[in-house]
């Protein structure tokens, strides 16, 4: 049947289902990036334009050249022991890993190609260590952008390029809610996976603690006298967490500054950085927290 509806009107309902979709840091916890894509996806909405900063920006980028189903099904091959195969370890006293391993390894079934050639407008954020500013990818090679944008610090080699020093985008912007392309009547969409539930993850780890000291077994109590009680509790575990909480911050603030019309925030507790070997599971965190933001949203 022939839509009676008049043009303009047709238009602005049309309109309504354009997003402007923004991907946050996150390292393993941004798979959930993935569900949340699939959710926006199943209900009828389409993406028009993407910024990710970090594994948002891997995401986003992999979305943006048609390829997020096969980077999916790769990601369900991975396990701890492909993800030590994937990690080329460096003697650098300033990373601990090169980086170019896993990006090469992704490149076999997302090809590399320059971002302007994308299907729909896609930037990647970094930092450039050396002027501490952002630096904004929204042309030249896609696997470059992605690759300065997620160079976590001091864990992944930095990328140096015209005279800057480039590092994880998440130190200063962690979701770039001011940097993806907007057009006419679309919505604004983030998806912030950068909190971690830092109080649910020490009480269990107290939790924890506290069964095993009351363990009967011999081996246990001899582990509790050789093991300090605040062994997890150390000078990595402090960075680690206040770098954490950092960028946590950074990112209420640029939500309070540039407001998305739907804002889906994703605090995990199981989930940690590296646990890229659970990828379906976090997928499905972000497809539910997706589907239950949008639930909100609606009249």
């Amino acid at each position: 049947m022939k839509n009676l509806l008049p043009h303009w009107k047709v238009k602005s309902e049309e309109s309504k289902k354009d997003v402007a979709l923004v991907l946050s840091s996150g390292g393993a916890r941004g798979l959930a990036h993935i569900g949340a894509i699939e959710e926006l996806e199943s209900q009828g909405y389409h993406i028009t334009s993407i910024a990710g900063c970090s594994m948002g920006a891997l995401i986003g980028g992999v979305y943006a050249a048609g390829k997020l189903k096969e980077f999916q099904e790769w990601m369900k091959t991975i396990d701890r022991k492909k993800m030590l195969e994937l990690t080329d370890f460096s003697l650098s006293l300033n990373h601990l890993v090169k980086g170019n391993r896993i990006i090469n390894a992704i490149m076999e079934f997302v090809p590399d190609m320059p971002i302007e050639q994308l299907p729909i407008p896609y930037c990647a954020v970094a930092t450039d260590l050396k002027a501490g500013k952002e630096v904004v990818f929204s042309k030249g090679s896609l696997f470059e952008a992605i690759r300065a944008s997620i160079s976590l610090p001091s864990f992944y080699e930095p990328v140096q390029r015209d005279g800057m020093i480039l590092i994880d985008g998440g130190v200063l912007n962690p979701i770039p809610l001011n940097h993806v392309k907007r057009h006419p009547g679309d919505i604004l969409v983030g998806i912030d996976v950068s909190g971690h539930d830092y109080l649910s993850e020490w009480e269990e780890e107290h939790r924890l603690s506290k069964q095993k000291k009351n363990s009967t077994s011999l081996k246990a109590r001899i582990l509790d006298k050789l093991i300090p009680d605040n062994l997890d509790f150390n000078y990595l575990t402090v960075l680690s967490r206040a770098s954490s909480l950092m960028i946590r911050q950074n990112s209420i603030l640029m939500a309070k500054l540039i407001k998305p019309d739907i804002l889906v925030d994703i605090q995990m507790s199981r989930y940690g950085t590296f646990d890229f070997d659970k990828s379906e599971r976090i997928i499905a965190v972000g497809r539910q927290r997706t589907a239950a933001e949008i639930g909100k949203s609606k009249p």
